[in-house]
Parts: C-alpha cells; structure tokens; sequence
C-alpha cells in the first residue's frame, strides 16, 4: 500500500484537523454510491479509508512515524499481524475468535459511523445511509511441528464463514511470529475494506533438537568404543540421516559440526547457502543394563590420568 500521507494527500506535519478535512473531502468524492458502483471508484475508496485507518488514529500514526508498522498496519519487517495469545496442544488444532472493527471510536474522539452518515445522509433524497465498515478479522491460534515451521509447509484453515483458504508457513518460522493475511477476513459493509485474517504460531518441542537463531543443536549418544577408537556414526537431521566421522579420543563434550544441516535457508525447503548449521554434541553413553566385559576390562585398567585437574 501507498503511504497514507500520500493518498489522503496531507503532509506528514499535518494536524489531526487537517488530516480529518481531508480525508472527509474524499472519501465524499470517491464514494462508490456516488460513482453508480464503479470498482474503481470502490478501489480508490478503499484505500482511503485504509490510509485514514493509520494516520487518522493517533495511536497508530505515531507508530508508522516511528517506523514501527507499515502502511498496511503489519509491524516493520514481518508480514504478520499484532500479538495475540499462542495456542497450544496438538499441532493440527486451530482456536478462533473474531473482532467486529466497525464504527469503533477513533482516538481522535468521534466515531468513523459519524462521519459517513454526516457525507452521505443527503444522497438518495435524504436518506440517512448505513455507515461504512471495515470486515471482521478472524484470529487463530495453531500449533505447528518443529520440522513444519523449521522446512515450512501449507496449512488449510476453516474460516468462520464457511471458507476455506490455504496459509503458507514460511521457511524458519519462529515460536510466537504472527502471520497476517490482509483482506481475507470478513467482507466490508458499504464499500469498507475487508477484515484481515491473522495467526499466531506456536512450534511444538521437537525430541532432540533445539534451535538457536538459524542453527539447531543436539546432543548424541556415542559408545566408549567410538569416543576412544574413532568411528562413522548416523545422525538424523531434518533432511534426513546423515554420516558423521567421530574423531579418536573424542570425550562427552566434544562439538561436531555438520554444515548445512539447520534451518534451510530462505526461499527453499532444502539446505544450501545461507542455511544454519547443526552442531553435535558428544555425549559417552554406557549399556543400559551392566557389561560384565566392560566391567573386567575397567578393573584391569591402569587408570593414568585426572578427570578432574582443571577443577583443582
């Protein structure tokens, strides 16, 4: 969307007064009932009425002065809505609720269905019109997997309206990230812009791997046998098992990495440049149950050195 400024054609000094005059002035000229329904003209009206949205509440014109929302009202950066509460459970679980946003009070202290009643009341021989409204916004809270939010995928959501649309969950999502989807809400009444549709994300735990920014962790179990002697081992990643060589003498503790083999990078469900790393932290596991091998070779060991000389 254009700058808000620019389409109600006020400067960015310009004060509430101001702002409100002009937006009153065309809103009364774009109308679409003015126009015998002409989509342009609804088109045109729309975007006035979005851009009055932002710059016409005071609230929301200081955070698009400080940079913090953009011209759609989504925050700087993200294509995603305003917090809500995540949602939790299983990962194909959707909650909803939904806002009527119509013929709220502005912050400048009077009511959108004011002013359209005030520009409109004469058309039609004197008819007091309905107002204009915005549609209503559908709010979900879902539950994606580690694997679904970290390599992205598509979910199909059922709108309250009986409509069914498909939402994208982009690659690298992250726990708690909104995803706003604009227009897809309720439709608007009179000519009004349509409300939006918005997510928040919640990622479930996976059973072994944590995420730091673009790159995962995990811990794996390796034999005494591997740690002393050296070996090749399997590991699982999000792509699939992968071969990892485990160097001689390799104590709990020791960090492999396996390059490529975190979050994919943007724009792909695969790995390549740009994607995060997977670090592998060795951890020396004995048998579950007692080795009496073991426990003869252990007692007939010469044990030479301190563990714990760097504690001392």
């Amino acid at each position: 969307m254009r700058n808000p400024y620019d389409v109600l054609g006020v400067a960015k000094t310009a004060t509430d007064a101001e702002i409100k005059k002009a937006f009153r002035g065309l809103a009364k000229k774009h109308h679409p009932d003015a126009h015998g329904g002409d989509p342009n003209a609804k088109k045109r009206f729309q975007e006035i009425s979005a851009a009055y949205d932002i710059v016409g509440d005071k609230e929301k014109r200081a955070k698009f002065d400080r940079g913090e929302i953009d011209a759609s009202g989504n925050p700087a950066g993200f294509a995603g809505g305003h917090g809500f509460e995540g949602g939790a459970g299983n990962p194909r679980d959707f909650h909803f609720t939904w806002t009527d946003r119509g013929g709220g009070e502005t912050a400048e202290g009077f009511h959108a269905e004011d002013i359209f009643s005030e520009l409109f009341g004469g058309l039609g021989g004197g008819r007091r019109r309905s107002s204009v409204r915005k549609g209503e916004d559908y709010a979900f809270a879902v539950t994606v997997s580690f694997e679904e939010a970290a390599r992205g995928g598509t979910r199909r959501v059922n709108l309250p309206d009986g409509r069914e649309i498909d939402v994208r969950i982009p690659v690298g999502m992250k726990d708690g990230q909104q995803i706003r989807l604009k227009g897809q809400g309720g439709p608007g009444k009179n000519g009004g812009p349509s409300g939006d549709v918005m997510l928040q994300v919640s990622v479930a735990p996976h059973p072994w791997l944590t995420r730091d920014g673009d790159n995962l962790k995990m811990d794996l179990p390796v034999t005494l046998q591997e740690a002393v002697l050296g070996a090749t081992v399997t590991v699982p990643t999000l792509t699939g098992p992968v071969a990892l060589k485990v160097p001689a003498n390799s104590g709990t503790g020791t960090v492999l990495r396996l390059k490529g083999k975190g979050i994919p990078a943007r724009g792909t469900a695969g790995g390549g440049e740009g994607a995060g790393d997977l670090y592998v932290k060795l951890v020396v596991a004995l048998p579950d149950k007692p080795d009496p091998d073991l426990k003869k070779f252990a007692e007939g060991w010469k044990n030479a050195y301190d563990p714990r000389a760097k504690l001392k």
